[in-house]
């Protein structure tokens, strides 16, 4: 029966069925999860509980329209869902019966054995094969297309009679429909964000309540990987129908000193309930040190009555004495509270809410860039697509936690989220680690990039997708700022300055403690849009796009003395790891082509960190364009394009690769050589110098007494060179210099070697020598524990080496992977761009020397994996992780 009926038929029986039902959900009311929970809560005297919803899924993927459905004919019914984050008129849901009921897919009697059985996140197009009919190179050549069916059974109790039951979905990719025992329940068509829909009305007691998702991707509805499937967290939810709301608390902080900081918080109350009588609701939070057991501070606690089916506020604020302060790591320390809201009526406790949020002040000077906390941080950041490599979009906690670990090794601090809204749980990792966050929403308004993107839904949708997105993610200390564009086609327009007006003020009157901005590649400084913004994000033109060193940071910073500007993308520097092709051009920045740093036959371009797009520089040319603005800088940083490869984009072999040559990591998660630019820049205080290129020059490429340049990155302010034990210089690093350059060395076997001087003293060495022929394998792994949860992972790396234990440069051995004990290989990659082995394959070839086996202990599993990698006439390689 229904969980309705069943609670009307209770009521229905006057006091004591009003007393058998109060008894039901005080036996059995849930405990409480924070406000982004990661894990399963259970039954306990706290009112909520939160279950995840990823195991055990039936799957099947169309690439014809299966069941006569679209979105077209599904909208009247998808729209109201989106009733909550809308402002005026609200969209009623049609009478009469939806379409889809009649879908085999739907019904509980439908037999789905012959169907996929897959565990969320997931994601149906990584896979592959590559060059998927109708996939572009910009897209990743996925199969990321077609019509995609999920269905799981979910149980419901009799002590659930009476409470609300909902669905929260992460992600889904995209246009998003959802049916309960072949009800149409509701969705959302925009793949990136965050949603909510109401089972109440549709659940019976017991096991079989039949939930199915309908997923719609049409081809070219993106510029780059978007994924496929449910690819984020699914949580079922039940609650009193008397709770804290979706999204239903506000906190922001002023005030803030080391000795004290004001708290301020609202909390949204809905009452769901049948009663024709308001509910009086008893509201008190208390505020913990994250992970501590006992209040620093207690809000004043209220007293709300709520009539059937509204919302009320409670706005109170507290102080807190001697605050731990959130700041960026690693200038400041990324402190962490959590307010706990407990709703009573009665004298019983309906329901307890976790709410995580830091202490910072954020000031946002237009001559000194971003203060945190009264010191200035430069932006340090990069720009990230969604995808984890081999992964794909699946968000894995683990992988996401390794490609920040490393970005912030480099000496990141900031991360712009390109170009939607991310996973909850990367705000959750950025708020732990310490990075700034760029939140970004929309690469598209009212003109199409590609035919099939968001400009589609805009219309309808800009409004409750940013409205859901702010309410989603502003308690989150990490976020300085949203972004609610990219390269918009209009950005130069009136019509663009219009429609960017008014997503500032629905975004200000969601969070008006944050700037809004925009990415501009086009829009000069007198165009509209840029007045409009809080904050003036340039792509490419404040340091001047391609080989033009005519920036536009002092104009924009003329023309709006008064905002914030920062480079909302830098650099789009281009490279494949180990790889270099000569000449070397003499410039500090060069357009990439086949005479100058790229190879159009093996698709691959010059590791010497040199070669950009047309449209964007090295890191050098960019360094020396910030740097030129003064010290400190009116320019608040830069958002480098990008930290990491990424799935798509292929530029500039959009017709032979699938994934991007952009990263300042690879794909697999392999440092090139513009990591350690990089590092010597955010990072200086890492004694380092790293030298390139490599030293093997003597195979097939044989360059002995060629012109052979070599570079080194370091932060030092002197190097000098030894080519076989000879001086080939000691140099000084000039002013706007970012590197040491000796571009006249001539190859010859042996070894080079740099010592490098700061302030006069020793700072650091660095030495390469010739390597000999591959004779076997190494293996090692970033973490040799791992949880059996079915989640956790370990990056196994293996290389070809010489007899001395050396990395054979430019091996390309076929390795395979195999393993023993409680543990699966997820995928294998090795970052090159142009390699379309599909990754679930455990044969892969080394690219310039390594390759990489990702590894997943099974559900519940203990004990030792043994991972073997293996090559002919090489040998076996093994690394023992342990499951526990």
């Amino acid at each position: 029966m229904l969980l309705t009926s069943t609670m009307s038929s209770l009521r229905g029986l006057g006091r004591s069925g009003e007393l058998a039902l109060m008894l039901l959900l005080l036996l059995f009311s849930p405990l409480f999860v924070d406000a982004h929970p990661r894990q399963v809560t259970r039954a306990g005297e706290t009112g909520r509980e939160r279950i995840s919803l990823n195991e055990g899924w039936k799957f099947s993927r169309f690439t014809s329209n299966p069941d006569s459905l679209s979105y077209n004919t599904l909208k009247p019914w998808i729209l109201p869902s989106a009733n909550d984050f809308i402002q005026g008129t609200k969209h009623p849901r049609p009478s009469g019966t939806p379409p889809g009921r009649d879908v085999q897919y739907v019904q509980g009697s439908f037999d789905d054995s012959g169907w996929e059985t897959v565990d969320l996140p997931h994601d149906w197009a990584i896979q592959g094969p590559f060059n998927a009919p109708g996939i572009s190179g910009g897209m990743g050549r996925l199969p990321s297309n077609g019509v995609g069916w999920y269905r799981r059974k979910v149980a419901v109790a009799a002590e659930d009679v009476g409470k609300s039951v909902f669905l929260d979905i992460d992600g889904a990719m995209s246009y998003s429909a959802v049916w309960l025992n072949g009800n149409l329940v509701g969705g959302w068509p925009y793949g990136y964000n965050s949603f909510r829909l109401d089972l109440t009305p549709y659940l019976r007691v017991g096991d079989d309540n039949l939930l199915a998702v309908r997923l719609d991707n049409a081809v070219d509805n993106s510029r780059w990987y978007p994924g496929a499937g449910i690819y984020r967290n699914v949580w079922l939810v039940k609650t009193n129908p008397t709770h804290v709301g979706q999204y239903g608390t506000y906190i922001t902080t002023s005030g803030v000193s080391d000795k004290s900081a004001t708290v301020n918080l609202i909390v949204e109350v809905e009452n769901k309930g049948n009663s024709s009588s308001s509910q009086g609701v008893q509201v008190a939070t208390e505020i913990r040190v994250l992970g501590g057991t006992e209040a620093v501070a207690t809000f004043k606690p209220a007293t709300v009555s709520i009539p059937p089916g509204e919302k009320r506020s409670v706005n109170t604020s507290t102080t807190v004495t001697n605050p731990l302060l959130w700041g960026p790591a690693p200038l400041q320390k990324p402190n962490l509270y959590v307010a706990i809201t407990t709703l009573s009526s009665g004298g019983a406790v309906i329901d307890t809410y976790e709410t995580r949020f830091g202490i910072r002040a954020v000031t946002y000077d237009p001559n000194r860039g971003i203060l945190v906390n009264g010191q200035r941080v430069r932006l340090q950041g990069t720009c990230n697509h969604h995808d984890l490599g081999s992964l794909g979009a699946a968000f894995n906690t683990r992988a996401a936690t390794r490609q920040l670990e490393m970005l912030q090794e480099m000496g990141s601090n900031a991360l712009r989220t390109s170009h939607n809204p991310p996973a909850p749980e990367l705000l959750d990792l950025a708020d732990t680690l310490g990075f700034l966050v760029l939140d970004e929403i929309f690469d598209t308004w009212n003109s199409h990039k590609t035919r099939n993107d968001f400009q589609t839904i805009f219309a309808d949708w800009h409004e409750p997708d940013l409205r859901a997105f702010v309410r989603r993610d502003r308690n989150h200390p990490s976020i300085i700022a949203w972004s609610v564009g990219n390269e918009i086609a209009e950005q130069s327009s009136s019509a663009g300055a219009n429609t960017g007006r008014e997503l500032r003020d629905i975004a200000r009157s969601e969070d008006p403690t944050r700037p809004v901005t925009a990415a501009l590649n086009a829009a000069g400084p007198s165009a509209q849009l840029p007045g409009v913004l809080g904050m003036i994000g340039l792509n490419y033109q404040g340091e001047g796009q391609g080989t033009s060193t005519a920036g536009s940071f002092a104009a924009f910073h003329a023309a709006h003395p008064d905002k914030v500007i920062y480079s909302s993308e830098s650099a789009s520097a281009l490279s494949t790891r180990g790889t270099y092709i000569f000449p070397v051009t003499a410039g500090n920045s060069a357009t990439v082509g086949d005479a100058a740093g790229g190879n159009s036959t093996s698709h691959q371009v010059s590791a010497y960190e040199l070669y950009a797009t047309s449209w964007g520089s090295s890191p050098d040319k960019v360094f020396a364009a910030h740097d030129r603005t003064g010290q400190p800088s009116f320019v608040a940083g830069e958002f480098v394009w990008t930290g990491w490869d990424y799935l798509g984009e292929p530029t500039p072999y959009d017709s032979y690769a699938r994934s991007s040559y952009f990263g300042i990591i690879d794909l697999a998660g392999f440092r090139k050589d513009r990591f350690y630019l990089y590092q010597a820049r955010w990072n200086p205080d890492v004694r380092m110098a790293h030298l390139l290129p490599h030293w093997t020059w003597t195979d097939d490429q044989n360059r002995v007494g060629l012109v052979t340049p070599v570079h080194v990155f370091s932060s030092a302010d002197e190097a000098e060179l030894f080519v076989n034990g000879v001086s080939a210089g000691r140099v000084k690093r000039g002013q706007y210099e970012y590197r040491f350059r000796w571009d006249e060395v001539v190859y010859q076997p042996g070894n080079i070697s740099v010592v490098t001087y700061k302030g006069g003293k020793e700072w650091a060495r660095a030495e390469r020598r010739t390597v000999g022929a591959a004779k076997g394998l190494s293996a090692s792994a970033d973490r040799t524990e791992i949880k059996g949860d079915g989640y956790d992972l370990s990056f196994v790396t293996v290389a070809v080496v010489d007899g001395n234990g050396d990395t054979v440069p430019r091996a390309d051995n076929a390795i395979t992977f195999s393993v023993d004990g409680p543990g699966t290989i997820v995928s294998t990659d090795n970052g090159d761009p142009a390699d379309f082995t599909p990754f679930p394959s455990r044969t892969r070839k080394a690219f310039s020397g390594l390759a990489l086996a990702v590894v997943r202990a099974k559900r519940g599993a203990s004990g030792q994996i043994t991972v073997t990698a293996s090559a002919g006439g090489l040998g076996t390689a093994k690394v023992v992780l342990q499951a526990s």
